[in-house]
């Protein structure tokens, strides 16, 4: 049944992390949603039975904390959504190298530090694990320059999913690499393409569809698959 599903959303305070906690809990999941802030949770405080948990997801040792408090539960998601733009404008000969640490560890290596921890709590068979990518991390996709650092974050992500699923070697497990579409969000700006609900119900409905089907899959909104 829909209401003995539970989820882990990684950082649910507001855009497509919210959004998805309020899908979730529209089609009846148990959720648990981390912020940096607890105590400023905004509109993720206003989505009654919801779990909130305090995570800064480049910080090892709230990671080892969070892993601790959440000893014994069993998720049937674990999606981690967390990330951030990097510096504009992004030129490369003007780029400092500490503005491109914090990129990188944000967006490629700070959510496999998340799915090392949580990974064995996903439940077998039919658990998933999500990645909020971007179809700018696909290599062979002209699209986006001005955004070079960022899209090569996001290429990075989708290296490190794979290198770290070669090393887990859990066959049984759904892995998604999403592509949210280009969202009305502060990330995504006014003139983006899709709202909020449109992308996230698309990617509830995926997480749907795809569970129990093992395996990498590097997908949109849509279930529409996409070249790495």
């Amino acid at each position: 049944m829909a209401n003995s599903r539970t989820a882990l959303i990684i950082g649910a305070s507001r855009g497509l992390g919210l959004g998805l906690v309020q899908r979730l809990h529209e089609d009846g999941w148990n959720i648990i949603a981390t912020v940096r802030d607890p105590q400023k949770p905004g509109a993720l405080g206003d989505i009654p039975g919801v779990r909130i948990e305090q995570l800064e997801m480049n910080d090892t040792t709230q990671l080892d904390g969070l892993k601790q408090r959440l000893t014994g539960e069993l998720f049937d998601l674990v999606f981690v959504n967390a990330g951030v733009m990097g510096p504009l404008p992004q030129d490369v000969d003007s780029v400092q190298p500490s503005d491109v640490g914090d990129l990188f560890m944000t967006n490629a290596v700070a959510p496999i530090r998340v799915a090392r921890r949580l990974v064995g709590q996903v439940r077998e068979g039919s658990g998933v694990l999500a990645f909020m990518s971007s179809i700018l991390g696909s290599v062979t996709i002209p699209d986006g320059s001005e955004l070079c650092l960022y899209k090569a974050s996001k290429a990075a992500l989708n290296s490190m999913i794979n290198s770290f699923l070669v090393e887990l070697q859990r066959p049984d497990l759904c892995v998604l690499a999403m592509h949210p579409g280009w969202v009305k969000t502060d990330m995504g700006g006014e003139n983006a393409e899709i709202d909020v609900l449109t992308s996230t119900r698309g990617m509830v409905d995926q997480i749907n569809a795809q569970s129990g089907n093992a395996g990498l899959r590097f997908i949109n909104y849509k279930g529409e698959s996409l070249i790495w």
